[in-house]
């Protein structure tokens, strides 16, 4: 009788070993985002898109034979905490590859111990330049800030006739400054004027002492390269101090939280994006209308390219049919492939080149303007 049951349990045992062997277990992909903190709203949109993404491959039948899993941590929008979290995806749960960060001055954090541990990283919205120069295992699915900058200095320009022009930015941080500098030398080249060019300090609340500068130096348009929340504060104040022309930005607007905080002093607003709800694409319409049936809410653009990143993850390790991270990161360079945001392919420095859309804030919505081709 022990013999016959060893002998069963040895058949189950192997078909056992047989069974994950062809497909048992499950795919661990990492995912992060400021879930809390400055930018929460962009990283809750983030989890979102990630989860959409890696629900509907399981729902055709996974990965590789396997289901696959999403562990998405919270980097709190801060450097060290990205560190920590990255480190714990990597080291404890043992993901394949990750999907994040958002906020450029985290995956900044993140994006080196990726490229030293070989797992492939993807950031959906980092748009800062440094951040895919860390090394072959960084992609981004977002345009760079040279091109978001100068997107918005040739608005600026040609659709509102501005000739001279201030910026504001967030000095402690990489997206900011960048994109601020990249607006400032096209608008230059173009033949423009900068009358202001005024730095305030990370965590800052009151922007009165840099907006009264700006004002007095009576620019015809105003470039705010911050995330929302300072966007929102900076719009009010300068608006009180008797500002009343445009304002222009980068995509770090994307947010509801944008019009709720700032009301009516964001009228008159433009900012560049990587995508419009309002986009007339079948793939668009079709994408939003499932966002909507699965959250009850329309997806930003934070939620479009962190989704739009997850499927560009996926096939990549579909093509490469195996989770090294090398032959993922091989098959992620040569990769093409038509997502909500648009044709992707990688260039040399694993930045895809894409359209930016003109988003204007009027009447407390966001309304789609113009696209800009690269």
């Amino acid at each position: 009788m022990k013999r016959a049951l060893l002998i069963v349990a040895t058949v189950l045992a192997v078909f056992g070993i047989f069974g994950c062997a062809q497909g048992g277990g499950e795919i661990k992909i990492g995912g992060v985002g400021p879930v809390t903190g400055e930018a929460a709203t962009f990283g809750v949109s983030t989890k979102m898109g990630c989860q959409m993404a890696v629900d509907e491959w399981n729902a055709a039948g996974g990965l590789l034979g396997k289901q696959i899993k999403l562990i998405y941590a919270d980097d709190k929008g801060e450097p060290a905490e990205g560190a920590t979290v990255w480190n714990k995806l990597i080291q404890q749960d043992k993901v394949v590859a990750i999907v994040g960060t958002v906020m450029s001055k985290v995956s900044l954090a993140g994006a080196p111990i990726s490229q030293a541990a070989g797992i492939p990283m993807i950031s959906p919205t980092s748009t800062n330049t440094k951040v895919t120069e860390v090394g072959d295992y960084i992609f981004r699915a977002c345009f760079i800030d040279p091109f978001q900058g100068t997107v918005g200095a040739k608005f600026a320009w040609d659709d509102l006739g501005a000739r001279k022009a201030a910026a504001i930015f967030d000095v402690g941080n990489d997206y900011t400054k960048g994109l601020s500098e990249a607006f400032r030398d096209k608008f230059l080249a173009l033949g423009g004027e900068m009358v202001a060019f005024e730095a305030h300090p990370t965590g800052a609340t009151d922007f009165k002492a840099q907006l009264t500068k700006i004002v007095q130096a009576m620019p015809d348009v105003v470039y705010v390269s911050d995330y929302y929340n300072d966007v929102a504060l900076i719009a009010k104040q300068i608006r009180e101090l008797g500002y009343t022309g445009p304002l222009v930005g980068g995509d770090g607007w994307d947010s509801p939280e944008l019009t709720a905080i700032g009301g009516a002093a964001v009228e008159n607003g433009f900012f560049t994006n990587h995508y419009s709800k309002d986009d007339t694409r079948p793939v668009v319409k079709e994408f939003v209308a499932k966002f909507k049936a699965k959250f009850g809410s329309e997806p930003d653009a934070l939620a479009t390219l962190a989704y739009d990143a997850m499927y560009l993850m996926l096939t990549g390790i579909k093509q490469a049919g195996s989770t090294e991270g090398a032959k993922i990161k091989d098959a992620l360079a040569g990769i093409s492939l038509d997502v909500v945001s648009g044709r992707v392919q990688f260039d040399a420095s694993r930045n895809p080149v894409k359209s930016a859309v003109i988003i204007e804030i009027k009447g407390g919505q966001q309304v789609y303007r113009t696209t800009v081709n690269p």
